[in-house]
Order: C-alpha cells, then structure tokens, then sequence
C-alpha cells in the first residue's frame, strides 16, 4: 500500500527571486488558479521586508483576494522575525507561518540578520505567538543537508536541532535541502533518523535541485517515511539570500508524474493542475 503524501506548493518561492515584478492581479489570479487544484497547502506569501523581498511586498494586498471558498488548500505564508509574524496571523485566511530556521551561523546571519541563538529565541516567541491565535508554526531546517559556507556541518547537527525544535512543540519541520547538496546517503540517514524518533512530528522536505537529481532525492526520503513534499510548477525559484547560482525548486509536474508511477493516488484536480501549469507558463516569463 503506498504512503499517501502532502503536497505543499510553493509560489511563493518561485516569485521572490524573479526578476520581472509581477502585478498584484497577476499573483492573485495565478494563486487562485492553483488554489482550484487541491495541494495540501499553498506557500501564497511572505510578511517580511520589502527592502530585502520586494516581490513580497503586496503580500497583505493579495490574501484577501484568495478564494478560499472551494479549496482544501490551507495557506502559509513566511515569515522571518516576530514582527512578520504579528503581521501574518491577523489573516483568517493563513493557517500556517514558515520560519527559515538556518543550522549555518553563516547563512542565518545572511538571511534573518540573526544568530542561530537569536534566531531560536524568536521561534519561542513566534510558537507562543501561533499558539494564541489559533496558526501553526512550520519551522524550515534550511542549510539541513549541508552549507557552501565552511560552517560545521553533519547529520548529528540537523537532528540535534529537530530535537530542540520538537521540546517547543513544533508540529512541522521541512528539511531544506538551500543549495542543493543533499545526496541520497544523507537524505536517506536523516530521515530514517528523525522520523522514527520525533512521531509526534511531521518532517517534510524542501529539496532544491538540478533537473537531473530531483527524482533521486525524492525517492531516497520516501523510502525512508518523509511523506511531506514542497515543490513549485515548473521547477522556478530558490532563495536569494543563498547563492547567485543556486539550484531550483523541484518541478510540481515531476512529482505529480512520479506519484503516478509509484502508484500514489493524488487528490487533485488534474483539469485545474493542467489549467495552473499553463499560467505559470505566462506568469514566469522575463
């Protein structure tokens, strides 16, 4: 009987870094468009500054525009300091808020402009702060599989961290796998580690990748119980407070194509599936 899987769609992270600035109506229609289709959840947006993610700035315009009337979807928007998380629960419409959660000193102090120390004290806050507004905190492990920076890093690190995560009573913790490095032997001895171990927890996977490694990723923490998968139409986006030449998102279609081959049954609707694949052909161009 094959696992059934979460799919978490991420347009969120396919718009930041682009380089054309799309119009709100645009975002709008295209977000409604896949909120037809029936993910999981929908990455829709980001409450942090528009001096570091202008892309992100009409955010709070785009939200209420949402049809959430006939979808399933439940929303997460990110988030990257307490003060984009009061911002980001006064919105019935979001369930979920993302922190990126950086085990390299490095790569946290380029992203939130804070230490791992600082950085885990604002998830205290920011768990008491969902806790009291009825949201749920998902915390994203990013540089989880390794860094390109020269921080220490090893398996025991990422795990040690899920593990001062899970005492807060976080509930949903991607491995982001920021740059791409994560290889099957790693990917494969994290989840077989923390999964087993943290069943109170749900532990996804947010892999970035070449177009030639996605599926080998994807296998590797199946086979290992992850069941809990971010992707974007089109493989586009990545974080671009990491590297100019970082990798991309894995492709939607590829996973929606492999779940069809390994017999996992989606509930999506595949009419509006093909309907979204085509905008995104439109919005995502330069």
């Amino acid at each position: 009987m094959s696992k059934q899987i979460e799919l978490v769609e991420c347009p969120r992270d396919a718009m930041q870094g682009w380089d054309r600035m799309i119009p709100t109506e645009e975002k709008v229609s295209y977000l409604n468009a896949l909120l037809k289709v029936g993910f999981d959840v929908l990455d829709c947006g980001s409450f942090v500054s528009p001096k570091a993610i202008p892309q992100m700035a009409d955010t709070k315009d785009v939200i209420p525009q949402l049809d959430m009337t006939t979808t399933k979807s439940k929303l997460l928007t990110i988030i990257a300091n307490t003060r984009g998380a009061n911002d980001a629960v006064q919105y019935d419409e979001v369930t979920y808020l993302g922190f990126p959660f950086s085990i390299s000193e490095t790569f946290q102090l380029r992203n939130t402009n804070k230490t791992i120390a600082e950085s885990l004290a604002q998830v205290e806050e920011i768990q008491s702060l969902c806790v009291n507004n009825n949201k749920e905190l998902v915390v994203y492990i990013s540089m989880g599989f390794g860094n390109p920076y020269g921080d220490d890093y090893n398996a025991e690190v990422a795990i040690k961290w899920v593990g001062e995560l899970a005492k807060l009573g976080i509930k949903t913790i991607a491995m982001a796998d920021t740059v791409g490095v994560a290889q099957p032997e790693n990917i494969k001895y994290i989840y077989d580690h923390l999964i087993p171990e943290f069943k109170g927890v749900s532990i996804g996977a947010h892999f970035h990748s070449t177009i030639d490694t996605w599926e080998e990723k994807i296998q590797a923490a199946y086979d290992s119980g992850c069941v809990r998968y971010d992707s974007a139409m089109k493989g586009i986006g990545g974080c671009p407070m990491a590297k100019d030449d970082l990798v991309g998102n894995i492709a939607t279609e590829h996973i929606v194509h492999w779940c069809d081959q390994q017999g996992i049954d989606l509930d999506i609707n595949r009419e509006a599936f093909a309907e979204a694949l085509q905008m995104a052909a439109r919005v995502f161009v330069h």
